[in-house]
């Protein structure tokens, strides 16, 4: 059974940085491509960033490019969302996830409807 377990949520400034982190167990974490969604409270999910099997090729919404990171680790089985020049608009539900199914390299899957595996969620909350 997949399980993503995300952490690194928290109460910061505007223009200051978190990371998340988020550990994924129960297959073959090198094979899969992972995502990052957020949820703001009475918004849809949306899409924030995606990251290859091999971490070679990654893609990101347009309101966090050049501002966000999106990074993994296959040794430790985990992927990283570091987040930096933080802002109020960025407050949101944070949610980790990957499809059941295997993209090739340059397949960059954003809608939600794409990731079968959720976590949780962590809370990010940027006060002004």
């Amino acid at each position: 059974q997949v399980q993503l377990v995300e952490s690194g949520g928290g109460l910061v400034q505007a223009g200051g940085s978190l990371r998340l982190s988020c550990a994924a167990s129960g297959r073959t974490f090198s094979s899969y491509t992972m995502g990052w969604f957020r949820q703001a409270p009475g918004k849809e999910r949306e899409f924030v960033a995606h990251i290859n099997w091999n971490g070679g090729s990654t893609y990101y919404a347009d309101s966090v490019k050049g501002r966000f990171t999106i990074s993994r680790d296959n040794a430790k089985n985990t992927v990283y969302l570091q987040m930096n020049s933080l802002k109020p608009e960025d407050t949101a539900v944070y949610y980790c996830a990957s499809p059941r199914a295997r993209y090739t390299y340059w397949e960059v899957p954003r809608g939600q409807y794409e990731y079968d595996y959720w976590g949780q969620g962590t809370q990010v909350t940027v006060s002004s």
